[in-house]
């Protein structure tokens, strides 16, 4: 059996480098760009899949549940640029093997995806774990970063007063 592999992601560029990768390392790619796509894919019943949580306005979580339902077999792998626990949960209770934040490289994501142990591994955590306040300031200048800059816009996106954000911002980063 050859070893099959499906990548949804509406970012066509990268779907496609992906697929390269894949194809370059002995698997049969295919993609999609969207979960009507995908559905007609599905009933390939692929080896394994690789599933973007975000897919335009559609949650890459409905494209696991729609493809667990028509190949229950398939180890898919939810990859994100936008991770949170929560996401992370529900994909795992949906029938995720596993879940990535971007950017992940061909190798990681093989390695999460046939690695049985991976996820039932316990979770290291780092002797000296980053600061709550290294976190929200990593957060705020993400946020602004999407908003290309735009202070009000990023306060109205973080529910926080525009001159809070600006005082915020002329502080230092704080180190780890």
């Amino acid at each position: 059996m050859s070893q099959t592999i499906l990548i949804i992601d509406d970012d066509d560029i990268f779907a496609q480098t992906l697929k390269r990768s894949f194809t370059r390392r002995g698997y049969e790619a295919w993609t999609a760009n969207n979960i009507s796509e995908a559905e007609s894919l599905f009933a390939k019943k692929p080896l394994y899949a690789v599933i973007d949580l975000k897919i335009d306005d559609e949650s890459g979580l409905h494209a696991l549940n729609l493809l667990m339902q028509r190949s229950p077999e398939t180890k898919a792998l939810i990859l994100t640029g936008y991770s949170s626990i929560s996401t992370a949960v529900n994909a795992i209770k949906l029938g995720a093997q596993n879940y990535l934040c971007k950017p992940a490289n061909t190798d990681e994501i093989i390695k999460a995806l046939t690695d049985s142990t991976s996820s039932q591994e316990a979770v290291s955590i780092e002797e000296n774990p980053i600061s709550v306040d290294r976190l929200e300031w990593e957060h705020i200048q993400r946020v602004l970063n999407e908003h290309e800059g735009n202070v009000s816009a990023t306060a109205r996106a973080l529910n926080m007063h525009r001159r809070t954000l600006q005082r915020k911002l002329q502080k230092r980063p704080v180190n780890r």
